[in-house]
């Protein structure tokens, strides 16, 4: 008669190794990528935060942080998204801006594209050198620039008129358009050009035909950090507009709703969340062409 084998009843453990990879990979990438990501997120939209929280804030509760919390509201008021479309100028302030911005941006757009193609295509003597100068005078400071700029708006008779800031804007639009459309179109395949110019191509229909066609995420690109630098820009709308009605926002909602030591806070808050929201919109619908051209433009 055989012994039976005798059966071990211990309840079997299991493997607790690949948990806790699982839960050391789950934490380290809440810590590593969540973490930070909310922080920014925090420091990036804050100011906006605080724009819409001051904008729809009585000044009672403004100048009295002791009874009201600074970071919401108690009584919410559109008295001051009133004092500023109704007792100031603001809409021609914004319309101005826009057309300032529109006019530069066109401008500065149609000269990029044709210096930045005949420095990529042509390929003359010096054309590298002459790409590094473009961009190096983009790096001159505008508040230098402004003053020999002033003299020929004085002499032009252009001074305290929208078309001052629409011709004086390229001169730091141009250089940083003209040096990001210069590594577009240098992602753009040589070989395209090659076959249209052995079939009679001219090099204005190439450029019209096929390498605008192929740069509009560059356009795009170069159009947005014009429209954006055009919008904000504060020290040649401060210099060479004078009149308040034709003030663009940046420079009118700060001259003109301060009024001695009297800082209309609420009113400062409107303008500055208002007159952000175009270039908010703007970024909007073309956010994934921006995108498309800091990763790359046409593969061969």
């Amino acid at each position: 008669m055989t012994d039976a084998t005798p059966v071990d009843d211990t309840p079997v453990v299991e493997a607790e190794g690949p948990q806790l990879l699982s839960w050391d990979s789950r934490t380290r990438r809440v810590v590593t990528v969540y973490v930070p990501l909310v922080c920014f997120l925090i420091i990036l939209l804050f100011p906006f935060y605080w724009m819409g929280v001051t904008t729809f804030k009585p000044n009672s509760e403004l100048i009295n942080y002791k009874d009201n919390n600074p970071f919401w509201i108690n009584s919410p008021t559109l008295s001051n998204i009133k004092k500023l479309l109704f007792e100031t100028d603001y809409a021609h302030w914004l319309v101005t801006t826009m057309g300032v911005a529109i006019g530069s941006t066109i401008l500065s757009l149609l000269s990029s594209v044709l210096a930045a193609y005949a420095i990529q295509r042509l390929r003359f003597r010096g054309s590298d050198y002459v790409g590094l100068a473009i961009y190096a005078a983009y790096l001159v400071p505008p508040s230098i620039l402004f003053i020999p700029l002033a003299q020929v708006v004085y002499q032009l008779g252009l001074f305290d008129t929208p078309f001052a800031l629409i011709l004086t804007y390229p001169t730091f639009l141009v250089p940083f358009c003209t040096w990001l459309l210069i590594g577009y179109f240098k992602s753009i395949p040589y070989e395209l050009e090659e076959c249209a110019l052995i079939d009679g191509a001219s090099r204005l229909q190439i450029l019209r035909r096929i390498t605008l066609p192929l740069a509009v995420p560059g356009l795009i690109s170069a159009g947005i950090f014009a429209f954006t630098l055009s919008w904000n820009e504060f020290i040649y709308a401060l210099a060479f507009i004078s009149s308040s009605e034709k003030k663009t926002v940046p420079v009118a909602i700060l001259t003109e709703l301060v009024q001695g030591d009297v800082y209309h806070w609420g009113s400062l808050m409107a303008g500055a969340l208002l007159g952000s929201l175009p270039v908010a919109i703007f970024y909007m619908f073309f956010v994934e062409y921006y995108v498309s051209s800091l990763t790359g433009a046409v593969k061969e």
